[in-house]
């Protein structure tokens, strides 16, 4: 093991153990790489890796902290990382969402209120029947990431927000080039409003499952 690993693999140990909680300053640089047996440089390297994926926190004059170990915090390491995918990924990332998104606005059916429905119907009205494609597709986004919102769970929430990134381009390209691309995204937002408002749990899923499959199986087809 790399000395740097094995200095991030001491600084989790104290964070999983409790010996280091939430909120928590990390004692003095030379007083912690006494403690853990590195050196000063290999703990320097691991608290500046373990800063970039959001599980310390370096204030310059201040200290060094554990952050609050939210999700949504460490999870935004995950939308960095999607950012690097390649074009041939895609259907994999397509597929992640095809699973775990229908579950998501299974669980929002439960869960959203009447005026957060309302305003879902409000952005679908406002988008019109003949919106462009960048329109669609960005209210596309905001449709999905309300009703996962709505879900209640603050790691697929997150989960999701990462993942729909690489899937915007595909989207849009099957906007541009599909026929009925436009009207049938409209067709099954719509859908999906409407088993919400039902609190129909089985048709929100299987409306959901359809629509993220619709864009998957065009893709699938095209390339």
């Amino acid at each position: 093991m790399a000395v740097t690993d094995e200095a991030i693999e001491k600084i989790k140990g104290m964070i999983v153990s409790g010996a280091l909680r939430p909120g928590d300053r990390l004692p003095k640089e030379s007083e912690l790489a006494a403690e853990l047996g590195l050196s000063r440089n290999s703990l320097r390297e691991a608290v500046r890796a373990l800063s970039l994926i959001r599980i310390l926190d370096v204030r310059q004059g201040d200290g060094t902290y554990v952050t609050s170990l939210d999700p949504q915090l460490l999870l935004e390491a995950l939308s960095f990382v999607v950012d690097f995918h390649r074009d041939d990924t895609v259907l994999e990332f397509l597929a992640v969402r095809r699973i775990l998104e229908p579950a998501a606005t299974a669980m929002a059916c439960a869960r959203i209120d009447d005026a957060a429905l309302d305003a879902l119907g409000a952005q679908l009205d406002a988008l019109g029947p003949r919106p462009s494609v960048e329109e669609l597709v960005a209210c596309d986004l905001e449709f999905h990431r309300r009703i996962v919102q709505a879900a209640g769970n603050s790691v697929l929430c997150s989960l999701l927000d990462g993942l729909s990134g690489p899937t915007t381009r595909a989207r849009v390209w099957r906007g541009l080039t599909q026929e009925d691309a436009v009207s049938r995204t409209l067709h099954e937002h719509r859908a999906i409003l409407g088993a919400l408002r039902d609190r129909d749990v089985e048709a929100a899923r299987s409306w959901a499952t359809v629509h993220i499959a619709s864009v998957e199986q065009w893709l699938r087809s095209t390339l």
